[in-house]
């Protein structure tokens, strides 16, 4: 996936490696992120929940979708590339759930704008169609398209 932020890269950046900043637009629409361990540097965790909120979703209300994510490779503010997997509440990974590697890169754009690249490359033996490829578009499509404050 690919798009441009309306934003200087530093502050699309952040959005990425600020605990509070993410938890404030990460995940689907009506769902609400609550980062439990946040350590943006390599080899560290982040652990978190996201729980839908919106009763129009039917029987996904109030559902909870744990996630653990471990940081590889930061360049600020060029890359940030992670391992992503399903997780319990106790940060265990969920057994037979893929992993995947989340490669995210920012390049300064005219105009005081952001270009940015995701890529994800899923575990040996799974595919987008497990479910888990349409999760980074959603989160994505939430995030304003203003400046980060």
């Amino acid at each position: 996936m690919e798009g441009i932020f309306d934003g200087p890269r530093d502050l699309v950046f952040k959005a990425f490696s600020n605990s509070e900043r993410l938890a404030s637009w990460w995940g689907p629409s009506g769902w609400q992120t609550e980062n439990r361990e946040f350590n943006f540097k390599p080899d560290g965790v982040w652990h978190y929940c996201m729980r839908c909120k919106d009763e129009k979703q039917g029987e996904f209300y109030g559902q909870e979708s744990w996630g653990k994510a471990v940081y590889q490779e930061i360049i600020v503010p060029e890359k940030n590339v992670y391992t992503d997997m399903f997780a319990g509440e106790e940060c265990n990974s969920a057994g037979g759930m893929p992993v995947t590697l989340v490669t995210m890169t920012f390049v300064e754009n005219e105009g005081d704008k952001t270009y940015h690249e995701f890529s994800i490359r899923f575990s040996r033996g799974t595919s987008a169609i497990d479910g888990i490829g349409c999760g980074p578009r959603m989160c994505l499509t939430i995030l304003p398209p203003r400046r980060p404050s």
